[in-house]
């Protein structure tokens, strides 16, 4: 892997705990304005700078580009962003409740994103990629880095040991619980040299990122007649993470309806192919099998896979939807139909119960996906289903930007 030290906007140490936010793409503009209220420091007034515009404003206008760009400008000029005074490298901590992830925040080169060498196992929506395209492009700058993850390397983790036993340079608990610290590697040149022997990373979260960093560099290149290839804008903004500290949750199903069956016959219909057991616990301990909720009881579901079938069709979401989603709920397209919804782990089995008994319809509990299946399918060269993965802890936008 080719990494490299930046010189970048960091926000000074006391103010870290406002600028820093979540992933422009975890909430929606009132969720972003209700986060950001009385916090003009925060990042959301640049990732999701409609929320200083009228509320009936079109998100994708170039209004809120150029809204993005001021905002971004007056952070700068307030002193809350403020500039490295040399190409560095950082150690990114992130703590919710007993477990820690550790993660290299560095740039990665835009030509091993297209020569696969940063591995990818989602489609982008054009509509998604052309929002992020335009405010990078705006603003110069990866607000929000990409989250990558590679096969553990004892090399890499001796550094990290050795680091995490000196002063941090940011170390705050956001309102969400996760304590979010990080130390700055001056230069960075045992750890790059480290990085060159790790062969290939594997996109975990920020594939639209990502593709927006990459045809960023491509409309630049193509302004530019004297283009080298050496260019701050041929880089983009990532955190590696060791593939054993990364946390899965599961992404749960929920279908409204049983599409036109009674409950005694669509119980009828799925035990036939899944089997059923009553009275299971609501969250799977292993692979291979999903809890449903249906009518105010949890059921036991085997998912019968096929063990010479690819590693996508071997995932249990796979198996959920061509084998009882599709022929029996008449889900033929989770990624487009209104019938279904998708609710990240983090909320709980909860939130399945609470919905189904005062909607109706049934919910599906999941077994996570693993990193090493999605390396796997990465490998293979396959795009996983939609909403196969739930990452947790989310990284935080702000906390290093990368410009160019």
């Amino acid at each position: 892997m080719r990494i490299r030290a930046f010189k970048g906007l960091v926000p000074v140490p006391q103010l870290a705990p406002e600028v820093a936010c979540v992933p422009y793409d975890v909430v929606n503009a009132a969720e972003s304005a209700a986060l950001a209220a009385g916090k003009p420091n925060s990042l959301l007034h640049v990732d999701r700078a409609e929320i200083d515009l009228p509320a009936d404003t079109d998100p994708y206008s170039a209004a809120v580009y150029n809204k993005a760009k001021e905002n971004f400008g007056k952070l700068q000029q307030a002193g809350a962003l403020v500039r490295e005074g040399e190409p560095s490298l950082y150690l990114y901590q992130q703590t919710m409740g007993a477990h820690v992830q550790r993660g290299v925040v560095a740039v990665c080169n835009v030509e091993d994103y297209d020569a696969e060498l940063i591995k990818k196992h989602e489609k982008t929506r054009k509509d998604k990629e052309d929002d992020r395209t335009r405010l990078i492009d705006t603003l110069s700058a990866d607000t929000g880095p990409v989250f990558l993850t590679y096969r553990d390397s004892a090399e890499i983790n001796a550094l990290v040991a050795a680091l995490v036993k000196t002063a941090p340079q940011h170390d705050f608990v956001a309102p969400d619980g996760i304590r979010h610290t990080s130390w700055r590697i001056p230069g960075g040149a045992e750890w790059i040299k480290a990085f060159g022997s790790v062969p290939v990373s594997y996109i975990a979260d920020g594939h639209h990122r990502a593709a927006s960093a990459a045809r960023v560099a491509r409309l630049r290149r193509e302004r530019n007649p004297q283009h080298t290839g050496l260019e701050d804008y041929n880089w983009f903004l990532c955190v590696l993470f060791p593939a054993a500290e990364l946390k899965i949750l599961p992404y749960n199903r929920i279908v409204f309806d049983l599409n036109g069956l009674s409950a005694e016959a669509f119980l009828a219909k799925v035990k036939a192919s899944f089997g059923l057991i009553e009275g299971v616990e609501p969250t799977p301990t292993v692979g291979g099998k999903v809890s449903m909720y249906l009518g105010g009881k949890w059921y036991g579901l085997q998912c019968p896979v096929d063990p010479n079938a690819d590693p996508v069709s071997r995932l249990d979401v796979s198996v959920l939807q061509d084998k009882l989603l599709a022929p029996l709920l008449g889900i033929d397209d989770p990624r487009t139909s209104k019938r279904i919804d998708f609710v990240g782990g983090i909320r709980g089995t909860g939130e399945l119960v609470k919905r189904v008994d005062s909607q109706g319809g049934v919910a599906f509990s999941m077994y996570p996906t693993t990193v090493a299946q999605l390396m796997d399918i990465a490998d293979a060269g396959q795009i996983m289903p939609p909403k196969s993965t739930w990452f947790e802890p989310k990284l935080r936008s702000g906390l290093f930007i990368h410009t160019f």
